[in-house]
């Protein structure tokens, strides 16, 4: 299945787009867990960051959440504040 996956900040920058979506192909009845390993293994930079969240309809996910085509998938990358 396609999954579009909203990316914020950094995470633009390691898909190397300047837009706020990209689309990857990934197994139906995939996890969260088997979501960042794909994304890991395609944009290895991602490992880099000391944390990143996947959030599924505007809520943070667990690893054991299943992803489908109808959610709306953001990865948001750490965060600093001053």
């Amino acid at each position: 299945m396609k999954l579009k996956i909203l990316a914020f900040g950094i995470t633009k920058d390691i898909f190397g787009t300047s837009e706020k979506e990209i689309e990857i192909e990934i197994d139906e009845g995939a996890d969260v867990k088997a979501l960042k390993t794909l994304l890991e293994k395609d944009f290895p930079e991602l490992k880099k960051l000391k944390s990143y969240f996947i959030a599924v309809d505007d809520e943070y996910a667990e690893d054991s959440q299943i992803v489908t085509v109808s959610n709306e998938i953001a990865i948001i990358p750490p965060v600093s504040g001053g």
